[in-house]
């Protein structure tokens, strides 16, 4: 296909072919003219760092030192408490059931306790030091508690979003803004994948049994950039991939012959148009017929040995859990996929904290800890990025029986990839309400994970309406205290 004419894309939306091509949409033709400034936008001076065989992003050089291969996310959607997970507070279990200090809260911004008496809600569950630098973990995780050596625990998070929807967006897009792009199409755009029978960014899906939070599908949009950087989303149950086989009376030739007839009506129609949808059309339709075996080859747990299903707890391979989802995960990072996403909705406790945590740290705290010891056995862990930790935290104030949206201060962590394993970073005040040593928002979180994947957030860039759209906006500092 020749390369991007944007004068000549321009010339040939006239009068007749906008009249004859309209079905395309105008969107295209704000697309078009994007093709060209995505590669000028990273075609500066990069540092002379090669990137391995099979990256095929728009990045031809590494801005910095290659940590992490791929990141696998897992977002633990609703908010789950810091309080009876990372973030030991004495003081506040002291306090419980008494007023909260009006010191703390004057003035401060509160989801749903607004001009409501604040009372202090303590920790139900106990805490215990982990591994040989004594992390505190909550009783709730043991299995997540006996990597403690191989974790980077932050409890001083922040974020700027005190509402679900736009706290995700803003912890997967560093924006609240819609069209803006997500993490894991920033680093399939930048890096590309290393596979080229499987998507470079997919998202899978699972529940618990309380706190459902609902997760829109803008999470993992390309926002600005092609629709090819956007996330697929597999089902965790069933069949990954709905209508993955031929149907009935259609062989392999036969589809073969299909996709070649469309790829070339479709080269056709973007001589004309110069369109980069087109060539994004195209890549899918092929990305597509090569799904048809890689997909049921990933999904098949059949050569998975019965001490691995047990290892994760997994009870039914493909039965939709987080743990089913745990174990896809490290079959997709083997297969060079990008950025992995999985949600698990079970972290809203406005009310029933109690059996709420309770139900969704046995959901997760098997499984992550089986993917942890699994990557770190296979020599994967090393170069494989792992976020846990939702979209902010939980007040130490109670709610009912349950505790409000809290965005001051609040506990993640990462494993692998080239952080600092068996570390604390960063605290909160001794009541939990704000973190006050070293605190990390969502753009400096943005700024290390690309750095630790070899990129500057500075110079990962797209121009869009005269402006150098990124995932860190203006913002954001590498947190060197989180990287080994």
């Amino acid at each position: 296909m020749p390369p991007f004419d944007p004068i000549q894309h321009a010339l040939s939306v006239n009068r007749r072919t906008f009249l004859t091509q309209s079905a395309y949409g105008l969107g295209g033709i704000a697309l078009a003219l994007l093709q060209n400034k995505l590669t000028a936008a990273t075609g500066g001076a990069l540092a002379p760092s090669a990137l391995p065989p099979g990256w095929s992003g728009h990045l031809r050089e590494a801005h910095l030192p290659i940590r992490a291969k791929r990141v696998i996310y897992l977002c633990m959607a609703g908010g789950p408490s810091q309080f009876e997970t990372f973030d030991w507070k004495p003081q506040l279990k002291a306090l419980d059931g008494q007023l909260f200090p009006a010191s703390f809260t004057q003035g401060q911004q509160i989801a749903q306790l607004q001009n409501s008496v604040l009372k202090a809600r303590g920790p139900f569950t106990n805490f215990q030091r982990h591994g040989r630098a004594g992390i505190e973990i909550s009783d709730l995780f043991p299995h997540i508690a006996s990597v403690a050596d191989d974790l980077c625990v932050i409890r001083s998070m922040q974020t700027e979003q005190i509402n679900h929807d736009t706290a995700h967006a803003f912890m997967n897009t560093g924006s609240i803004i819609k069209g803006r792009p997500s993490m894991g199409s920033w680093l399939l755009y930048g890096l590309g994948a290393e596979t080229q029978e499987l998507p470079g960014f997919i998202v899978l899906n699972s529940q618990g049994k309380y706190g459902l939070q609902p997760i829109s599908a803008r999470q993992w949009s390309s926002g600005i950039l092609p629709s090819r950087f956007q996330g697929i989303q597999f089902q965790a149950r069933g069949d990954a991939v709905h209508y993955v086989g031929n149907p009935d009376g259609v062989c392999q030739s036969t589809q073969r012959q299909v996709i070649d007839e469309i790829r070339n009506l479709n080269n056709s129609l973007a001589e004309q148009t110069h369109d980069p949808e087109i060539a994004t059309r195209i890549a899918q339709y092929e990305l597509a017929f090569k799904m048809q075996s890689s997909v049921p080859e990933l999904t098949n747990f059949k050569n998975e040995p019965a001490a691995m299903l047990d290892l994760y707890g997994i009870k039914e391979p493909g039965d939709g859990s987080f743990a089913s989802n745990c174990l896809l995960a490290r079959r997709l990072a083997e297969r060079g996929v990008r950025m992995i996403q999985l949600y698990h909705r079970a972290w809203d406790h406005h009310s029933d904290l109690e059996p709420g945590m309770k139900t969704a740290a046995k959901d997760v705290d098997q499984a992550t800890a089986a993917l942890i010891k699994d990557l770190k056995q296979r020599g994967m862990l090393e170069d494989s990025l792992i976020l846990w930790g939702g979209e902010f935290g939980r007040t130490p104030m109670g709610q009912g029986t349950g505790r409000d949206h809290h965005i001051l201060g609040f506990s993640v962590f990462m494993a692998g990839g080239g952080v600092k394993a068996g570390t604390v970073y960063g605290s909160t005040d001794e009541l939990g309400y704000r973190a006050l040593e070293n605190p990390v928002n969502v753009h400096d979180l943005h700024a290390t994970m690309l750095a630790l994947m070899g990129v500057d957030h500075r110079r990962l860039n797209s121009k869009y309406q005269g402006l150098d759209v990124r995932l860190t906006g203006i913002a954001g500092e590498v947190v060197k205290g989180l990287m080994a």
